[in-house]
């Protein structure tokens, strides 16, 4: 089975069918699913989601797109929804350069040091969403070596991917990894330890062929599996498996 180890159904895309679509999944050979938050209003129903359906969880975080109006209280916020049992890790958070109309990058350092400092007073894994911001993400992570974590959408180098499994930190792999143009992302899911490979939708976002341009769902991450089988040179039932293994360990689902 698969184990979509993150996807946002709580994404308006879904207005018109979410509760059908989620409910189908299982029979769609998908056995678990994490729905990360991005604001508070996304992470509350992040949580509900997790309340209504028994094999999807739910991670509660402060996307560096949408911090232009943090506050500290909001950290406030954050703890009490981590408080359900239903949550699994502080995400989606990280750092976002791409966009210029972005929030100040000091400012997004500031927002994100204090999720890290949240996650490690829980103890709960972090999902680090890093576009174009590679060192300085890797750089804030590494001020905090009792946390663990994945990078989300991984798009750094091998190196950089080395030096975070070796710390004990998981990569999660996304639709792009089918594109023609993957060949950086292929050579590095060539270089990891599968064990710490976790593959992720991004639902609705990221689709892989051949529904590139789609709506994404859950059960398409199968496209996923088969490219990490691929060039791991295993079986897509394995990496099915062994990556579904990887998801439970990494956020400590029973």
């Amino acid at each position: 089975m698969l184990f979509d180890t993150h996807a946002h159904y709580d994404d308006e895309r879904f207005d018109a069918d979410r509760d059908a679509l989620l409910a189908s999944m299982p029979e769609r050979n998908v056995g678990l699913i994490v729905n990360p938050g991005c604001d508070l209003p996304t992470s509350r129903m992040a949580v509900a989601l997790a309340e209504k359906f028994d094999f999807v969880y739910a991670a509660v975080g402060i996307h560096p797109e949408n911090c232009g109006d943090f506050v500290p209280e909001q950290i406030d916020a954050l703890r009490n929804l981590a408080k359900n049992p239903r949550v699994v890790a502080i995400g989606e958070i990280g750092l976002d350069y791409y966009w210029a109309e972005n929030p100040p990058r000091a400012l997004q350092q500031e927002v994100l040091r204090r999720q890290l400092g949240l996650a490690e007073e829980l103890q709960l894994p972090v999902i680090i969403h890093d576009r174009d911001a590679h060192a300085d993400s890797l750089a804030m992570v590494q001020e905090f070596p009792d946390l663990d974590g994945v990078f989300h959408c991984f798009s750094g180098s091998a190196e950089m991917a080395k030096l975070l499994w070796q710390r004990g930190w998981y990569l999660g792999f996304d639709g792009p990894v089918t594109y023609k143009n993957a060949r950086k992302a292929l050579e590095v899911i060539a270089s990891v330890p599968l064990a710490r490979i976790l593959i992720e939708s991004d639902a609705p976002y990221l689709s892989p062929v051949p529904h590139r341009g789609e709506r994404n769902r859950s059960d398409w991450l199968s496209a996923v599996a088969e490219t990490v089988a691929r060039h791991q040179g295993i079986s897509p039932a394995e990496a099915e498996d062994i990556t579904f293994r990887n998801g439970k360990r990494f956020y400590r689902i029973p």
